[in-house]
């Protein structure tokens, strides 16, 4: 088994879409679901196949993120050009931490226009992308 992507519903689909295409996703599809609602299926371009799928249901009224959703960690090659390229897409990223200590990896949080937390991630430069096992050893 795998992952296939992860799906958010979001308050207003436009908005939403402006956000992850200016974040740096791509369009891949849309799907008209009936009674106005509408998907849209995203993915990273240098990414296989979709990760990330919008939803708007315009019948279940605004979205309410809660307190059961953490957020979306997204990884990125070099995370200061990511940060100044948001800032000038009029994205508003936090500022970089370092929560490995000096030699663990590089992050920043941003919010989506529903709320939804984004960590970017830098790995350092020997680090495989990604987690695995050996993170925890």
């Amino acid at each position: 088994m795998k992952t296939l992507f992860v799906s958010y519903r979001v308050t207003e689909l436009d908005r939403s879409l402006a956000f992850y295409i200016a974040l740096g996703y791509g369009e891949l599809g849309r799907v008209e679901v009936g009674d106005g609602a509408r998907l849209v299926i995203l993915k990273f371009p240098d990414e296989p196949s979709a990760s990330l799928e919008l939803v708007r249901r315009p019948g279940d009224g605004p979205v309410d993120v809660g307190s059961g959703f953490d957020h979306l960690a997204i990884q990125v090659d070099a995370l200061a050009a990511t940060l100044e390229r948001l800032t000038v897409a009029g994205l508003a990223p936090g500022p970089v931490q370092h929560p490995g200590g000096p030699h663990g990896p590089k992050t920043s949080w941003l919010a989506d226009p529903d709320g939804y937390r984004i960590e970017l991630v830098e790995w350092p430069s020997e680090h495989f992308d990604g987690m695995t096992a050996a993170d925890f050893a």
